[in-house]
């Protein structure tokens, strides 16, 4: 019987990370049957393990949330796979805090201006671009961390800010709808091939913004309704697959979600293991 609900929340969050991404085919990502030119399987993998770290430190209730995710950031920085996680960490660190969705809204919400401070130095670190139609509060802008005081923005008003084209962000003001779609979709089904079927599921109900911003909103929208044919059986998941890897589509907001599921998932007893 699966033992998974007598798991810390820090194995739960690196077993969600490495279940995530040995899950295979999910079209366009990184998994065990294909790699990316500078991003490998393994990449992934270290990342769950090193962020070990910050992630019991954020069980025990150490530290805020933007200094546990520059924390993490850090642990991960030492190989050459690039940002892996980072997507993750904004959905995983709230719900380790808090143990579970309702203690992630209460979390987020009491977030200060350090956390937003904090989170920016990561940001930066990433080199991952979340806030970019605004030049004020631009990571890149040595002004912004001025901005941000000036404003006093807590990590949730940055979150606020960026929702409208952040699907990761948006699940700290709507609760973590998505994330929780996501663990009910893994529920229903066991084992490897649920990680798969909640990931085109979902896929197929929502624009990834990852894919939007990278190659516009049109091709988000494709990307939605061909995960929606291979749900109907229309086409083949595995061309499907290809196609998105031939084109660079990599839908990385929908990997995050999942990731944030499974983690709910096997606090409520879902079987990885089948």
């Amino acid at each position: 019987m699966n033992t998974c609900p007598l798991l810390s929340r820090t194995a739960r969050a690196q077993l969600a990370m490495m279940l995530e991404v040995c899950a295979s085919p999910k079209p366009g990502n990184v998994d065990r049957c294909h790699d990316y030119a500078d991003t490998r399987l393994e990449h992934f993998l270290a990342s769950a393990i090193l962020a070990r770290p910050a992630l019991e430190r954020a069980e025990r209730g150490e530290g805020g949330i933007g200094a546990l995710i520059r924390e993490a950031v850090g642990l991960t920085a030492c190989h050459a796979g690039g940002n892996t996680h980072f997507g993750a960490y904004i959905l995983l660190f709230p719900l380790v805090l808090g143990g579970d969705i309702a203690g992630a809204c209460a979390a987020v919400r009491q977030t200060t201006v350090a956390d937003s401070l904090a989170f920016y130095e990561a940001f930066g670190a990433t080199k991952v671009r979340m806030l970019e139609d605004d030049a004020e509060i631009d990571v890149n802008d040595p002004a912004a961390t001025a901005t941000i005081r000036e404003r006093e923005m807590t990590l949730f008003d940055i979150m606020a800010y960026s929702a409208p084209r952040d699907m990761v962000a948006r699940e700290w003001t709507e609760g973590f709808v998505l994330t929780r779609r996501a663990a009910d979709h893994l529920c229903e089904g066991a084992g490897r091939q649920a990680v798969v079927s909640a990931f085109l599921r979902l896929l197929a109900e929502e624009d990834d913004t990852f894919v939007a911003k990278k190659h516009g909103a049109a091709v988000a929208e494709w990307t939605r309704r061909e995960a929606g044919a291979v749900l109907a059986g229309e086409r083949s998941l595995e061309g499907f697959d290809e196609e998105c890897l031939a084109r660079g589509i990599n839908p990385g907001s929908i990997a995050d979600l999942i990731i944030a599921g499974i983690y709910v998932a096997l606090g409520e007893g879902w079987q990885w293991d089948c």
